[in-house]
């Protein structure tokens, strides 16, 4: 059991509620992990600056889920994997690729595996990535932009994840259907 509240808009510190009812307004409703992140202004507002400026990047938003989604996966953290899987269906990310990353694995879609291998690579080698792995990136397509850009997921979607791991919240109705359970190690 959690130790931390999931906040309201109005029981949440004053410094948090601008962020929740912009979140509310976004998704038509407080998704729980931001609820628990209003505990500490300084984490939701941080946090909420990184991610508007990651979804104003050059990367498309199947392309953002499939790394949020990939983050979370390889950070065997159960909420954002249920989260984000909605959310990648959602922006037209086909079933067979979301499966694929569910599962450890590489999606289908060339660009999409580009991605999805880059962010697992950069969080398991704690973004010592090697010339060869930016090199297959490049070739795949993306820029040395994108590829600065995608550490700005990785670290956004890293807050999250961790966040998830330390608070963990209630996953929410809407996303039940999408539950994941990490591997046991």
């Amino acid at each position: 059991m959690s130790s931390y509240p999931v906040h309201t808009i109005e029981s949440a510190p004053a410094q948090s509620k601008p962020v929740l009812r912009q979140l509310q307004e976004a998704f038509g409703l407080i998704p729980n992990i931001a609820a628990a992140m209003a505990t500490s202004p300084v984490l939701i507002n941080g946090f909420i600056g990184l991610f508007e400026r990651v979804h104003a990047s050059s990367l498309t938003e199947p392309q953002i889920q499939t790394l949020l989604l990939t983050n979370a996966v390889t950070n065997a953290s159960e909420w954002p994997v249920a989260f984000h899987t909605a959310l990648a269906l959602k922006q037209g990310v086909h079933r067979a690729d979301v499966d694929a990353i569910r599962h450890g694995e590489l999606p289908d879609d060339a660009g999409l595996a580009a991605l999805s291998m880059l962010a697992r690579t950069l969080i398991e080698k704690r973004g010592h990535l090697a010339d060869a792995d930016q090199q297959r990136f490049l070739e795949a397509g993306f820029s040395a932009e994108q590829l600065l850009e995608i550490i700005a997921v990785v670290a956004a979607s890293t807050i999250t994840n961790y966040v998830a791991s330390v608070t963990r919240p209630e996953l929410e109705a809407p996303f039940e259907e999408f539950v994941w359970r990490a591997p046991i190690a």
